[in-house]
């Protein structure tokens, strides 16, 4: 099984100023937490600046000339100092946990509306667990940069703007010789970014891929245990561990180098400063206090550096997971109703499909020139070998994929011309892979209509002969169902997707193989049931059992896309044609 990275890992993340301005603009919604957290952020450098400046008055002006109460006074002031920064700090930390807990909050509720909106394309062609690893993962990494990372950044900045100009004020030729190695500084932090940039970038698309087929093998261990492909699974996996713990390891390495470099860098500043102050004190008479500010300031001008350094890589890892985030945000969503679409009112179920042409890709057609007319309460049998077109028609219906060309309409209106939400609510679908959602069994079946009361879900269950099985249930229909019904038998979840869509009381019913998974005896019941349901709508079936669709008033054979025989159950059988032979082919694998 080859895995192949669904992003190329390496390199600049794509437009990754556009995306850190766009995850700031993020931050919009609370603009006045904003202002007073960069009011709190100033007040904190400003304490930060001004407690360390103290310490030139300190030396010259009390402990130099031995004035012990004067001494304890400014001690005083400069814990004053000190404890106005840390409050400052205290309040601004709490103020931006709620700011960038809001934010993520409205970053995951824009994917996961956007995520509604898309096509069911985009579903197929992406991994389920790549998509959950954006809703954790890469949130995560955006939630750490908005709530410390951004903050600190800021502080950081203007805490070094706020050194350097004190320093100049102090000593001009020291902060000359301190530049010295400020080039270095930024020239080794620059060229650790840019190697750690790219293997954040790559860490967060393995981790979604290493996600992506955890979760695909964890919903398929019955048939890896099945067809014994343990050790298969187990090397696929594996592999992607390995990829995965390589970019990490370097991301982390390159990440790690950053404060060990950077504070050699700042120790080798410092051993310089103190011997040209030093200097200065002796040859030019520069007071002792300004030269115990000044290094206080050189050793702390570094910090900000190697944390601009280090916080950059955090912000690098934000916006690589915030990348991905957007990709699903700015996906291309279900294609507009058209201005002019209308919502269908009091729908008799009249189904046509004229000359329709469709392919998945557009060099492939699957549907080639189809013509069917289905007229209200008509019943119509699609069947024909895997791959035919059967199911691609039924998609097509409520416009999970829109045709190339041709019509297709309802009750005389192209399906273009009228509105998704009103098109679907006059259709159920019954597919033939089940789906239970976590909840109760009258809430799952109450699903497919959301005011349906009790006793019309109860009648539903009836209908479709789910109510005896449901009864006997330990909760009756309060039995809380979880992991899809694993405690439920296939049969059992496929007559409960079947109430969903009685509750649902549509004109219109489409039946993808809807008793495939359901025994011969429990068949017999639901095919009451669904003849009672069909009875007076239009219905298009889907069914390789060719018993279960003797009883349409019209059969449509599908070959390669087109339709190659129609008609009643005697009339194709008199035909002699390929329904006739499929028919003598399940008649005999029976017998």
């Amino acid at each position: 099984m080859a895995h192949g990275d669904k992003y190329k890992a390496g390199g600049k993340p794509a437009a990754g100023r556009k995306t850190f301005l766009r995850l700031i603009s993020y931050l919009a919604c609370d603009k006045m937490l904003l202002s007073v957290t960069g009011f709190l952020i100033i007040l904190s450098v400003v304490s930060g600046l001004l407690g360390s400046y103290m310490i030139r008055p300190i030396i010259n002006d009390y402990i130099i000339p031995g004035d012990s109460g004067g001494l304890i006074k400014i001690l005083l002031l400069l814990a004053a100092v000190y404890l106005v920064g840390v409050g400052a700090t205290y309040v601004q930390y709490r103020l931006l946990n709620k700011i960038g807990q809001r934010t993520v909050t409205h970053m995951r509720a824009d994917m996961f509306r956007q995520m509604e909106r898309l096509p069911l394309k985009y579903f197929d062609t992406h991994q389920h667990g790549d998509l959950m690893s954006r809703y954790t993962n890469d949130i995560d990494q955006v939630s750490n940069a908005l709530t410390d990372s951004l903050s600190d950044m800021l502080s950081s900045a203007l805490m070094l703007a706020g050194i350097f100009c004190l320093m100049i004020y102090i000593s001009p030729i020291l902060t000359l010789v301190t530049l010295i190695t400020v080039p270095v500084m930024f020239l080794s932090a620059k060229g650790i970014v840019s190697r750690s940039r790219k293997y954040f970038k790559a860490q967060q698309d393995i981790l979604g891929e290493t996600n992506g087929y955890a979760e695909e093998m964890i919903s398929g261990q019955k048939v890896i245990k099945v067809f014994g492909r343990e050790n298969k699974v187990e090397a696929g996996f594996d592999e992607l561990n390995q990829r995965l713990r390589d970019k990490a390891q370097k991301a982390q390495f390159y990440s790690g180098m950053m404060m060990p470099v950077m504070q050699n860098l700042n120790t080798l500043n410092y051993v310089i400063i103190t011997i040209a102050g030093a200097l200065l004190a002796i040859l030019k008479g520069f007071d002792i206090g300004g030269l115990a500010a000044f290094l206080q300031y050189s050793r702390q001008f570094g910090r900000p550096i190697n944390e601009l350094a280090s916080l950059y890589n955090s912000i690098q890892a934000a916006i690589a997971g915030a990348e991905r985030i957007f990709h699903i945000i700015d996906e291309v969503p279900e294609q507009e109703d058209a201005v002019d679409a209308i919502a269908l009112a009091n729908v008799k179920g009249d189904v046509e499909m004229k000359d329709v042409y469709f392919g998945y890709k557009p060099e492939k057609l699957i549907l080639k020139g189809v013509s069917l007319h289905a007229g209200p309460g008509i019943k119509i049998a699609l069947i024909g070998e895997t791959g035919a077109g059967k199911t691609t028609i039924q998609n097509m219906l409520p416009r999970f994929f829109d045709l190339k060309s041709g019509e297709i309409t309802i009750d005389g209106h192209p399906v273009q011309k009228i509105k998704r939400e009103s098109l679907r609510k006059s259709m159920a679908i019954v597919l033939q892979d089940t789906h239970l959602f976590t909840g109760t069994v009258c809430e799952n079946i109450r699903f497919g209509r959301l005011d349906a009361t009790d006793e019309e879900v109860v009648q539903a269950a009836k209908l479709t002969a789910a109510h005896s099985f449901i009864k006997r249930l330990p909760q009756g229909y309060n039995t809380l169902l979880e992991n899809d019904g694993a405690n439920l038998s296939q049969g059992q979840r496929q007559l409960l997707n079947i109430a969903r869509a009685a509750v649902a009381d549509p004109p219109i019913l489409l039946l993808d193989e809807a008793t495939s998974n359901i025994d011969t005896r429990s068949e017999g019941l639901i095919q009451k049931g669904l003849d009672q349901l069909m009875e007076g709508r239009t219905s298009l079936i889907i069914a390789h059992r060719l018993s279960t669709v003797r009883n349409a008033d019209r059969i449509l054979v599908l070959d390669h896309g087109q339709i190659i025989e129609q008609g009643s159950h005697q009339e194709l059988m008199t035909q002699n044609g390929k329904y006739h032979s499929l028919y003598r082919e399940q008649f005999e694998e029976l017998n």
